[in-house]
């Protein structure tokens, strides 16, 4: 039963891997900025996600647990990072940028 176990661990530890990999060479590879970062975010997250699933099979129930709220809360703030990457300056238009810019003098 060890044998098995310390396989699927590290199944599933060389899977986050290439997610991992995979994500960074999407960094590298697309040309948009946007591209880039949606790349990044859900290969990570997933890559991540394995590696957690890896270290908690032969962890305690308790450091299991801990892994897999860390992963839940690095998924949401994924999501929240990209949302207002989206949303930021370069993505508003010009005409909307003058208008709501203040006026000094």
């Amino acid at each position: 039963m060890s044998i098995l176990l310390n396989i699927l661990s590290t199944l599933l530890l060389l899977s986050g891997l290439v997610f991992f990999l995979a994500g960074s060479l999407g960094l590298l590879r697309f040309s948009n900025g946007y591209s880039r970062l949606h790349a990044v975010t859900k290969a990570d997250t997933l890559g991540l996600g394995l590696v957690v699933l890896g270290l908690a099979v032969q962890a305690s129930w308790r450091e299991s647990l801990l892994m897999i709220i860390i992963w839940l809360l690095v998924m949401a703030s994924g999501a929240v990072a990209y949302f207002h990457a989206w949303r930021s300056p370069n993505n508003i238009q010009a005409d909307q940028l003058i208008t709501s810019m203040p006026i000094t003098q």
